[in-house]
């Protein structure tokens, strides 16, 4: 198996596992990552670190990949079905989303959202 999409596959498992010093060791320093809840951006590991930590705040995401798709030699699209819960359980939202991964130098660089 292609090694950027077996480091994609252990990200997802530590993102759910909700262990962010194993996926931000996967990023570039300079990492452009979606902000999903507010729109744009954040930049920078500990700008990441913050947003889950306010993000598990509010809400319980599972993100579970159900297919990975080459883009280029340096970009992945993995198409996500996204289960999103309040902090009560009730199901907010449960669909299928696409993330777009870019890497550079064997780590995650910039990540999108788009839909499915």
């Amino acid at each position: 198996m292609d090694t950027k999409i077996r480091l994609l596959e252990q990200l997802y498992d530590r993102f759910n596992a909700r262990d962010i010093d194993g996926v931000l060791a996967s990023l570039t320093d300079d990492v452009a990552w979606a902000n999903g809840m507010e729109g744009g951006h954040v930049h920078g590991p500990e700008a990441i670190r913050a947003y889950w930590t306010h993000q598990w705040s509010v809400i319980d995401p599972r993100v579970e990949p159900v297919g990975f798709h080459r883009r280029d030699g340096d970009t992945i699209r993995v198409d996500v079905r996204q289960i999103v819960h309040d902090l009560k359980g009730t199901l907010l939202a449960d669909a299928v989303v696409g993330h777009v991964f870019r890497f550079r130098g064997g780590k995650v660089a910039r990540f999108d959202i788009e839909d499915a």
